[in-house]
């Protein structure tokens, strides 16, 4: 809880519609299944993540890089240990939410074996935006339904 401000900064400069403060509180004081994680380089929060774990799936919810520290691997990183966290807890799959026009985060997660297996019409309501599903599968018995 005490880092929510900074997460709002970055959050507020890194997305055109941010998520609000009262979105992260209820996320980190009420939502059993969220996880939410810092990465710091030299004392400062440079990026977060987030990811939902329910039964034998993860959902992830966001992760943002500080402006001034983007194209330097901190966002992969980031994927990296949230599908680590996601695995210790359990999850045979994760799943994601991606706006159609965000080509290069969609580039990213293709790039570590997500693939597009859905789409949500006018997901992101700010612009009526569809959202591109991805998934990547961590357990091959795992089922995704079609």
């Amino acid at each position: 809880m005490s880092d929510v401000k900074t997460i709002i900064d970055i959050e507020s400069t890194v997305y055109e519609t941010p998520w609000t403060r009262m979105s992260f509180v209820n996320e980190l004081r009420h939502n059993r299944y969220a996880s939410y994680y810092l990465l710091e380089c030299n004392d400062e929060v440079i990026a977060y993540g987030g990811i939902w774990n329910v039964i034998d799936e993860a959902h992830l919810t966001n992760i943002a890089v500080k402006k001034e520290h983007q194209k330097k691997g901190y966002g992969t990183k980031m994927l990296a240990y949230l599908e680590d966290q996601a695995i210790r807890r359990g999850a045979k799959a994760i799943t994601l939410e991606v706006r159609e026009s965000n080509i290069s985060a969609q580039k990213l997660y293709e790039k570590h074996g997500y693939i597009a297996k859905g789409r949500r019409v006018r997901y992101y309501t700010d612009k009526n935006e569809d959202a591109i599903v991805m998934w990547k599968i961590f357990d091959e018995e795992f089922v995704l339904d079609e």
